[in-house]
């Protein structure tokens, strides 16, 4: 049996943006708007705003949340949102503003501290606020999951807290909101939404309807997000990469992510590396990791990414994942960790915690491939100056 959670409303297109204020009356009678400087900056919180409030629908603004969120972000918005007796959510931003957005409608109608629901230890007995989820970046998908992940400043650990309560009741996409981005952040947000579909796909709790959504994310994410990098892309362009992250976020809220994930979040917490470029290091080695472990999976991968090659055996199949993804990898400038800065000796000090935190967060243990902490201390070291012309077959 396998549960689908999904939005109770999904709005996508071109133009989506300008329906909030319709929802939102739906749902309540004043919003906190849940966002982050630039878009601030850049227009975009004011913009939400004037369709909030020209539909005669009140708001409150917060816009502190930054690259990545933490229980503080969480504390600051949910003071606003208690003084300005706000009842409804709306989220605008990339997928650290969605996540703060989420734990802070959840935290408004339950108690303790938002870390207390780690792993389901305690259970959100209220529903929270409802919450629209606006994305402007095309890649975490969080406008579609039942999954937050908040920093613990008090451990530098992050939290990953995922339960069914999280999904929010609308989810808007308009890729109009995503041609601002500036290349770094379209590699950031890409490659995390690749890492998604991939994950879900090779899952252990994959399902036939998360297949779906994970190979058609692939599809449209290996062909369109390369083009949008290079700027050559149009605001077609923008909404295939858009559904992509939309879909492969679908895809792992109902199936999980796996060992890429359970290790990019310690690298983030630790080395304060963006949750999309940690996945980027990680992907081409725990692809090679994987490789014999889940051969008819990364085929059937290698189909959509080279559909050239749909009728090539296996071993065929998984080369061109690998030359994909290393070929995508190198064009978006991902580095390793050596040349991210972080020196080694430290980096060495942390390998023992960061594989622990891994294995606790349980991601891990839905890979294909069952994988022990000495393997993940392995798997890190030779991650930190993996080369992407470096030879197959180092890591198996």
């Amino acid at each position: 049996m396998h549960e689908i959670l999904m939005p109770v409303r999904i709005s996508i297109g071109l133009g989506a943006f300008s329906e909030v204020a319709s929802y939102a009356s739906s749902l309540g009678s004043k919003a906190l708007i849940v966002s982050d400087p630039v878009m601030a900056q850049i227009g975009h919180v004011q913009t939400c705003r004037n369709y909030l409030e020209q539909a005669g629908f009140s708001c409150a603004i917060y816009s502190g949340v930054e690259t990545e969120p933490t229980d503080r972000h969480v504390d600051e918005a949910l003071a606003i949102c208690r003084q300005e007796q706000c009842d409804v959510i709306v989220a605008l931003g990339g997928g650290s503003c969605i996540d703060a957005a989420k734990a802070t409608a959840a935290m408004m109608t339950n108690t303790g501290y938002i870390g207390d629901y780690v792993g389901g230890m305690k259970k959100f007995e209220n529903r929270p606020l409802p919450l629209i989820a606006i994305p402007t970046t095309a890649g975490t998908g969080s406008e579609v999951t039942k999954v937050t992940v908040i920093i613990d400043t008090r451990r530098d650990v992050k939290m990953m807290i995922a339960q069914p309560e999280l999904v929010p009741q609308v989810a808007i996409i308009d890729a109009l909101l995503c041609m601002s981005c500036p290349p770094s952040v379209i590699v950031s947000s890409g490659i995390d939404a690749l890492c998604h579909a991939i994950e879900a796909y090779w899952s252990r709790k994959a399902n036939p309807l998360s297949d779906g959504w994970a190979l058609q994310a692939t599809a449209l994410l290996i062909k369109h997000l390369p083009v949008c990098y290079a700027k050559k892309g149009d605001a077609e362009d923008f909404a295939q990469i858009a559904l992509g992250s939309m879909l492969a976020g679908a895809a792992f809220s109902n199936a999980s992510v796996t060992l890429i994930h359970g290790m990019s979040r310690p690298l983030g917490a630790l080395f304060h590396v963006p949750h999309g470029i940690s996945n980027a290091m990680l992907l081409p080695a725990v692809l090679e990791f994987t490789s014999g472990y889940a051969q008819e999976r990364i085929a059937e991968i290698g189909r959509v990414m080279r559909p050239d090659l749909v009728n090539s055996g296996r071993d065929r199949l998984s080369t061109a994942v690998m030359e994909e993804v290393r070929t995508l990898c190198s064009l978006m400038k991902i580095p390793n960790l050596r040349d991210w800065g972080i020196e080694r000796e430290a980096f060495e000090k942390a390998i023992p915690q960061m594989a622990s935190d891994a294995i606790a967060s349980g991601s891990p243990g839905n890979h294909p491939r069952a994988v022990t902490a000495g393997e993940i201390e392995a798997l890190y070291r030779f991650c930190y100056d993996y080369e992407l012309k470096k030879e197959e077959g180092a890591a198996r």
